[in-house]
């Protein structure tokens, strides 16, 4: 059976997307054998999972914000630019050990549905060269800026091994430094399989999150990266995930 896709507005682009849910559905259908998780794994096909993913830059005060996400036990996706990243070595190689998913944000945040192919290319080897290098671990998941992609870029991100993760709440913290209100807007649109966008960078951020992680595990969500709320399913190069 083929997963079921939705269409959504991204930027000025109308996009086909896979959700976490379709991906799952897909694999355990294609699959011989019931597949089984890791020791410890969180099944998102039983438990109510949802993604936190962060954008940017690695510096301060992300260090804060991987202690709270330690005291919650709330594995994220970081999807990190690359030009500052050698700014912060052990503040990476810290959201890698610390068991979090690394993803690729590009080196400059260029919109990559203006820039050319080769261009493009580059944005997205240089990150995860520098990545690579520091973690040992080269991203297999991209997050486009702004969300702007296109079926151009789509193929582009196939070619380099990449799949493109979308999200289904934004808190627009790049907006606003009220942390009540950047806490407000994620959980009125938490749900289910859910894929939060946060920016740790943005001054009211951090400061929302102890209130967003303790009212989102009262209502019994477990905080997975993006890779294990596909789980059994494997994120594929080139595709949307949202």
């Amino acid at each position: 059976m083929t997963a079921v896709a939705v269409v959504v507005d991204v930027a000025t682009f109308s996009l086909e997307t896979v959700s976490p849910r379709d991906a799952r559905d897909r694999a355990s259908e294609n699959s011989a054998t019931p597949p089984e998780t890791a020791p410890g794994d969180v099944d998102c096909r039983q438990a109510k999972c949802l993604a936190l993913t962060f954008d940017g830059n690695p510096g301060e005060p992300t260090d804060r914000l991987l202690d709270l996400l330690d005291q919650y036990g709330a594995p994220s996706t970081f999807f990190l630019e690359g030009r500052r990243i050698h700014e912060h070595p052990d503040v990476v190689r810290r959201i890698a050990d610390e068991g979090h998913e690394l993803g690729n944000h590009t080196w400059t945040h260029a919109r990559l549905t203006e820039i050319s192919d080769a261009r493009v290319r580059d944005e997205l080897n240089r990150t995860g060269e520098a990545i690579t290098g520091l973690t040992g671990r080269r991203p297999t998941l991209m997050r486009p800026p702004e969300g702007r992609t296109d079926d151009r870029v789509s193929r582009v991100t196939e070619e380099l091994g990449l799949a493109q993760i979308l999200w289904t709440v934004t808190a627009k913290d790049y907006r606003t430094t009220d942390s009540a209100l950047i806490a407000e807007r994620v959980l009125d649109g938490a749900d289910r399989d859910g894929i939060i966008l946060l920016h740790p960078l943005r001054k009211g951020t951090v400061p929302a999150m102890p209130r967003i992680l303790r009212e989102l595990t009262a209502r019994g969500y477990s905080f997975v990266t993006v890779s294990q709320l596909l789980r059994p399913a494997t994120a594929e190069p080139g595709k949307i995930y949202r």
